[in-house]
């Protein structure tokens, strides 16, 4: 009950940052890239929609766009009334006439327009930000206030449906998003006020209306802006279709008959071009972007962004979950629940925006990644608590002869220092202790250790041995220090193969008592050693150091269970006391040159 409560509170705290974390913003370009990749897939273009391109065919036929006069649009138009039983149902003009410039050209495009069913003319509103004066007093600020509204000519204006032009950039750089209408002031408009919808919207109701149908709005946000799903790449509108062509007459009418003709710029050079969601490596032509827009209208192809705070409550029950789920299970078990969860971000997000709702695609992922790694590490910090709360007791014994010679030297004993001695270093370790540690209960880890430690120690006590150390599951003892002995070598030895037996007989009671087996691995050798008190003078540890420790720690490191390696340095200081088998060269010791010789001990006589 008490782990259960802690669970849930560790969760509940995990899922309340990670929530916090995300609401922040931390993944928003992540989550952008995701979502474009995942939902704006392009799709079959409409044949209701026919691009025709001011184009690098154009300009070179007709001159630089700068110096065309207004009868260039003029004769396009014209062009296209021209078979009254194929005319088109609209046409959009992608560009802006504002303002008058040639009368007979000006008089000559709007005549032409008014011959077509349908003609949309381009307006442009400039925002900024405004104050004016509050009710209660102060100033008010509008960071999206129009300060500027251009409309086509009077006369062009009479003659055509009006639809604004304005595009809009996310934050990121990408055009994600429409705006449906702007709100333009009445001091703009000769003292009316009036709503001016977007040339995609016109155009799409407009040619509804020829077939007797409506046009259902996209749902908009306050300002008017709504997500665009994208049908068709760069190019994936165009046939190739040129304004010189069209105003040639090199276009059959039956191509733009009944559909919904766009004309605008097609070149590099216009400057007319963006970064979209469905092809983010590559601009799309404003005229593209306004073919997208008017098929998704048609189609009602409408999808409605999801606010953040219900995500986010979500994404907290979700969260908090998911953190018990990887909290109360095994490590491996949790991995597996992560990457079904990870895998189910994305795919609840595509599953939603096929139901309409564009959402964060990556928010669950990344909750779930970062609640995975908090319980990996969680797991780890407890298994090496647990680890060490059952080595730590027995990290330290000191050896009766430790002490009294402490107590022989009075005060001085206790000063760091040391002094080079000749002495026989044993090193024994279970084979395999870390892997068994982590697969086993800390209750059966600590039975095994307590049963080998002290047959450890009994072995070492036994042969009169210092016991230097454990350090976990590995004994460190040596001969010759703090007192003098007759044979060192000899007795690290004979200790060496009593730890290999006792260790075979307790491995049998264990497998007998709990079904886990014991192997050791010992290492012995010989030779100078720094041995005294080493630290601080407020926490110190009666020690040997130097290459002799080091090659005895080496030996046993790569000594098989139930073997013992001793060097060449033991096996003559034991001479014919001892059956011992070269391994040559055949077990090389880090830090050791080629040609260190490493001996089995097979046995001893009695000395």
């Amino acid at each position: 009950m008490k782990k259960t409560r802690q669970n849930l509170l560790i969760a509940l705290a995990a899922a309340l940052a990670v929530t916090l974390i995300i609401g922040a913003g931390i993944l928003r370009r992540v989550d952008k890239w995701a979502q474009d990749r995942l939902f704006q897939q392009p799709g079959v273009t409409s044949p209701d929609i026919v691009l025709i391109g001011i184009d690098e065919k154009a300009l070179a036929e007709l001159g630089p766009y700068h110096a065309w006069s207004r009868e260039v649009m003029a004769s396009a138009l014209e062009r296209l009334a021209q078979d009254p039983a194929q005319l088109p149902a609209v046409v959009a003009i992608d560009t802006l006439y504002a303002g008058e410039t040639d009368p007979e050209a000006d008089a000559r495009l709007a005549r032409a327009a008014a011959q077509l069913p349908h003609v949309v003319t381009a307006a442009m509103a400039e925002f900024g930000t405004a104050y004016q004066a509050a009710v209660q007093g102060g100033l008010s600020v509008d960071s999206y206030a129009v300060l500027r509204y251009d409309a086509p000519y009077s006369s062009l204006e009479n003659a055509t449906t009006q639809g604004h032009i304005n595009a809009m950039y996310d934050t990121d750089g990408i055009m994600r998003h429409s705006i449906l209408y702007v709100d333009v002031p009445g001091e703009m408009n000769g003292g009316n006020a009036k709503r001016v919808y977007s040339m995609a919207y016109e155009a799409a109701r407009l040619f509804l209306a020829e077939q007797g149908r409506g046009l259902s709005q996209p749902p908009a946000d306050k300002r008017g802006h709504f997500f665009v799903p994208f049908t068709g790449r760069p190019g994936g509108y165009s046939d190739g279709y040129s304004l010189a062509d069209l105003i040639a007459g090199r276009i059959d009418p039956g191509v733009y008959a009944g559909k919904i003709v766009l004309i605008g710029p097609y070149a590099a050079g216009l400057q007319d071009a963006y970064f979209t969601p469905i092809s983010r490596s590559e601009q799309m032509y404003g005229v593209e972007i306004q073919a997208n827009v008017i098929q998704s209208l048609l189609e009602e192809n409408f999808k409605r962004e999801a606010p953040d705070w219900p995500q986010l409550a979500s994404l907290f029950v979700l969260s908090v979950g998911a953190a018990l789920l990887f909290l109360s299970n095994k490590l491996k078990k949790a991995v597996w629940i992560a990457a079904a969860l990870i895998l189910a971000g994305p795919l609840a997000a595509l599953g939603l925006y096929a139901l309409g709702y564009v959402t964060h695609a990556v928010w669950l992922s990344a909750a779930v990644l970062a609640l995975l790694v908090l319980a990996v590490g969680r797991h780890y910090a407890l298994a090496a608590l647990e680890r060490q709360r059952v080595t730590r007791t027995f990290e330290r014994y000191v050896a009766p002869e430790i002490v009294q010679e402490i107590l022989k030297e009075g005060t001085d004993g206790l000063k760091l220092g040391g002094s080079l001695k000749e002495i026989a270093v044993l090193f024994v370790d279970i084979r395999g202790f870390t892997t068994m540690s982590e697969r086993l209960d800390p209750e059966k880890v600590v039975l095994i250790l307590n049963q080998y430690l002290a047959m450890t120690s009994a072995c070492v006590e036994k042969n009169g041995g210092t016991l230097d150390k454990f350090v976990g599951d590995a004994t460190m003892a040596f001969w010759g220090a703090p007192l003098p002995m007759q044979d060192p070598v000899y007795a690290a030895a004979k200790t060496a193969l009593d730890i290999v037996r006792s260790s075979e007989a307790l491995s049998a009671k264990l497998k007998n008592e709990i079904g886990e087996e014991l192997r050791v691995g010992v290492g012995v050798h010989f030779g100078p050693a720094v041995v005294g008190n080493m630290g601080s003078e407020r926490r110190m540890d009666y020690t040997a150091i130097g290459d002799t420790v080091n090659t005895a720690a080496r030996l046993e490191s790569n000594a098989p269970g139930s073997t013992v390696y001793i060097s060449r340095a033991v096996a003559e200081a034991l001479g014919d006391r001892a059956a011992v088998t070269s391994l040559g060269g055949a077990i090389r010791l880090k830090g050791k040159a080629e040609g260190f010789e490493v001996l089995t001990l097979d046995g001893l006589k009695e000395s």
